[in-house]
């Protein structure tokens, strides 16, 4: 990551850090500190901050809208781990297994509050607009969630159908993360809608390879066991392909694992990775991947700035893409 890079996701690191979401009663607002300080890539704000600097220099008045979408991604965290009953979050507690279930769920409440109000920090001529956009995003994410907990209980789940719940879940908020940037900046109707799309793409992009780094990552370098979804029976985008790929022998092997109550993690894992391995599930899944991401970067080059003005955010994702393989 270049200086520029580092210097502004550091700015973001301690404009966090320096706000103030509240005092009292502690309970209620030390575990956003918390949550907040447990680090993440910051991709939503920095990506707010580039759409800006895509047309104005002056970051620094786009800065507290863009932290109001980390504070609102961190509160769907929160939310997602009572549902998921995750007792880790970053290698750390979770919010409702460091304090209790109710806290996190209050806490998560004044989360979204809070990212209303810094929200309002912008002129008044663009906050119905923005918080228009935002309301259609945040229930969208909130749809998302929903489906993606509706399929747990479905034997059956189309590609199609997944995708559509990879973007609401994780791509549309950066998308509107992307817009927020240039609608601040007044960029023109058409630059917004595209640096929307570009944002929506390459976040399906990047959870296609969330998805595909679960199974083939090195377990040295990735921040969660590999094979968890597996041993999980989630339904990714490889064992959709798997299900729908499959012969008859493939496809009985697989539901056999799917239905079992009681095995060994490791031989499940490797069992089901083999089957993926027969069907080139790997090769399918990176050109997804790369479908997404082309889709995306041709909305950056089609935007009306200059090729000097894009290199930071083409440098952005490009770094974010490496970083992810």
């Amino acid at each position: 990551m270049t200086h520029e890079l580092k210097k502004l996701l550091e700015n973001v690191d301690n404009a966090l850090k320096a706000h103030k979401f509240g005092v009292y009663p502690a309970e209620l607002y030390d575990p956003i500190q918390y949550i907040l300080s447990l680090g993440g890539k910051r991709l939503r704000p920095m990506l707010c901050l580039l759409g800006y600097q895509l047309y104005r220099p002056t970051w620094q008045h786009a800065l507290k809208p863009a932290l109001a979408v980390e504070v609102f991604h961190n509160f769907t965290l929160m939310h997602d781990d009572i549902m998921d009953e995750a007792p880790l979050r970053r290698g750390q507690e979770t919010v409702h297994k460091k304090w209790n279930m109710p806290v996190a769920i209050l806490s998560g409440d004044v989360m979204l509050v809070r990212a209303y109000d810094l929200l309002l920090d912008m002129p008044e001529h663009l906050l119905r607009k923005t918080l228009m956009h935002f309301n259609t995003c945040a229930a969208e994410v909130c749809e998302g969630q929903q489906i993606d907990m509706n399929f747990e209980n479905r034997a059956l789940v189309s590609e199609e159908e997944y995708l559509h719940m990879i973007r609401l879940k994780t791509a549309v908020l950066l998308g509107f993360s992307l817009r927020l940037g240039a609608l601040l900046a007044e960029a023109s109707e058409e630059d917004q809608e595209k640096l929307y799309e570009l944002g929506v793409n390459v976040g399906i992009g990047f959870q296609l390879m969330d998805d595909l780094l679960d199974v083939y990552a090195d377990q040295g370098k990735f921040g969660k066991q590999v094979g968890g979804d597996i041993i999980a029976n989630k339904k990714t985008f490889l064992l959709i392909k798997a299900l729908e790929n499959a012969n008859p022998a493939q496809k009985e092997k697989l539901e056999n694992w799917l239905r079992a109550s009681q095995f060994d993690a490791a031989e499940k894992v490797t069992a089901v990775t083999d089957i993926y391995n027969e069907l080139n599930i790997r090769q399918l899944t990176e050109n997804k991947i790369q479908f997404f991401f082309d889709k995306g970067f041709t909305a950056l080059e089609s935007l009306g700035v200059s090729e000097e003005n894009k290199a930071l955010l083409r440098e952005f994702f490009q770094e974010l893409i490496k970083r992810e393989k």
